[in-house]
């Protein structure tokens, strides 16, 4: 799969309405002690056929555990050649992929 297939599997806003259970709206808090939680709830998503939608707009505090769980999650979800979709993504979040400089990798190159 080249850069463009990735690209045309990760989007930033939204495309058309998506249903409530595609929505993954991630805490306020994004971090190691959280990162369970987060896992089980991008395991409910993994095989949806349909693009999930990432809503990170309220993300005040991230640590690299739940950007990696992020990451693997959109590799896995590429693999399948199934989309995902940013919503929104708070300015934290945008700072901490990119000083981790993984906005690449989370496909949020876009949007910052």
């Amino acid at each position: 799969m080249s850069a463009n297939d990735f690209a045309a599997t990760v989007t930033l806003g939204p495309t058309a309405a998506p249903s409530p259970d595609s929505v993954l709206r991630l805490p306020a808090q994004c971090t190691i002690r959280d990162a369970a939680q987060l896992l089980a709830q991008l395991l409910l998503r993994i095989e949806h056929s349909a693009p999930v939608y990432i809503d990170a707009a309220k993300v005040e505090r991230v640590d690299t555990a739940a950007l990696q769980l992020l990451v693997a999650f959109l590799n896995d979800r590429k693999a399948q050649q199934r989309a995902v979709v940013w919503l929104d993504c708070s300015d934290a979040l945008m700072r901490a992929a990119r000083s981790l400089d993984l906005t690449g990798a989370l496909a949020l190159s876009a949007a910052g």
